[in-house]
């Protein structure tokens, strides 16, 4: 098939890279958001699927919004057999959707109808969900519900951060889109409607959501940090400074702290919560460098009476 691929971060490169290995189909262009400033100077720099489709000497077409009329036509120009989507960041209005002759078909990193939205993975691990997965359906208008074509499931391990379970997922992921492409151009793959029950959202996770609650169990400490890492990032306040975590361990067998009250040994950093302390692993203070927990405390010497907060 012919085939014009929507996607925009890290999380798509794989999903690209298995479809333009694929001697059926044909990848004859990307469609990315615009290039964008990143890192610490803030430089405009294309995305990693631009980056990627350049190399490969594809075309990149990187409209304001999927909407745009001169984008619209261009993609009509082109005449996709099918437009597989991961990770592009932008609504797709009805008068895109239509052009494709297969429609536009996205993989999503969840066990749908379970977790429709933006943040998939980061609210599985925050629940403490065991299974997860990904899957492939068609896109309509309403969000994430359209019919499903296949899935895959993976494993939530006890450690697991969002981006460890994420890049697990956008590998195996990659496989099943193109499968989903193949069954759908010689016609074994059909698509079936989600069902009404198991319904729930994943909602993005802002810089607000992930500040650290420590009055609340250590559990729940432990799968917020893990949710949050690497995005956005989880925090707490020290002396009115804010301090970015690194996952924590739950420490069920030491002896028990007031929330967010800490104990400094030679070995550990405890802090306190609702039910027994986690243990710290890295930290980054406001305006410094990531380091262990241990020459944070080092640094900052706390006392009985401070807290995280």
């Amino acid at each position: 098939m012919r085939l014009v691929f929507a996607g925009t971060p890290d999380t798509a490169l794989p999903a690209l890279r298995a479809l333009l290995d694929s001697p059926r189909h044909e990848v004859v262009a990307v469609v990315t958001r615009p290039d964008a400033p990143s890192g610490r100077g803030r430089r405009v720099h294309p995305s990693p699927v631009a980056e990627l489709a350049e190399e490969a000497g594809l075309e990149v077409l990187r409209p304001p919004k999927a909407g745009d009329p001169a984008f619209l036509e261009r993609l009509r120009e082109i005449g996709p057999d099918a437009c597989p989507v991961v990770a592009y960041g932008a609504l797709l209005p009805q008068s895109a959707l239509d052009i494709p002759r297969y429609g536009w078909i996205n993989l999503h990193f969840s066990l749908l109808p379970a977790w429709r939205g933006a943040a998939p993975v980061q609210h599985a691990v925050l629940h403490g969900d065991e299974i997860t997965g990904a899957s492939t359906f068609q896109i309509v208008k309403e969000l994430d519900a359209g019919p499903v074509y296949g899935m895959v499931t993976e494993e939530i391990r006890a450690t697991d951060t969002s981006g460890e379970l994420l890049a697990r997922l956008a590998e195996s992921g990659a496989g099943l889109l193109a499968a989903t492409i193949d069954g759908i151009e010689d016609g074994t793959l059909e698509a079936r409607p989600q069902p009404a029950e198991g319904v729930s959202l994943a909602p993005k996770i802002n810089v607000e959501d992930a500040r650290v609650d420590w009055s609340a169990p250590a559990m729940r400490v432990d799968r917020l940090v893990r949710a949050c890492t690497p995005a956005p990032g989880v925090w707490t306040e020290f002396r009115g400074q804010r301090v970015k975590l690194g996952p924590v361990r739950p420490a069920p067998g030491a002896a028990d702290l007031a929330p967010g009250a800490l104990a400094v040994s030679k070995n550990s950093v405890l802090v306190g919560t609702a039910t027994h302390p986690v243990e710290l692993g890295e930290v980054q203070p406001q305006g410094k460098r990531l380091m262990t927990a241990g020459e944070w405390a080092r640094g900052v010497r706390p006392t009985d009476e401070d807290r995280l907060v």
